[in-house]
């Protein structure tokens, strides 16, 4: 099980346990990902740290000081 963390603005956009559809954009050599529509955004990942799905469930969502992060889970091999 693969996880990835994703930077939220606002509150209540995703809950726990949603399915979310995953959108794939490229800038020079890396790769970052959005939750469509919208919601939230990883960080940049090299080519060889590539998502292969595009769907994925929302294990956490957490609410920081610096923003909320939401966590996916991924059915692939984490890298």
């Amino acid at each position: 099980m693969r996880e990835m963390e994703f930077k939220m603005e606002r509150p209540n956009l995703v809950k726990e346990g949603d399915t979310v559809k995953i959108e794939e954009g490229q800038i020079a050599a890396s790769y970052y990902y959005t939750i469509i529509p919208m919601v939230a955004m990883s960080g940049n990942y090299r080519i060889y740290e590539r998502l292969q799905s595009r769907e994925g469930v929302v294990k956490d969502v957490k609410n920081t000081p610096r923003g909320y992060f939401v966590t996916v889970t991924f059915d692939e091999p984490d890298i």
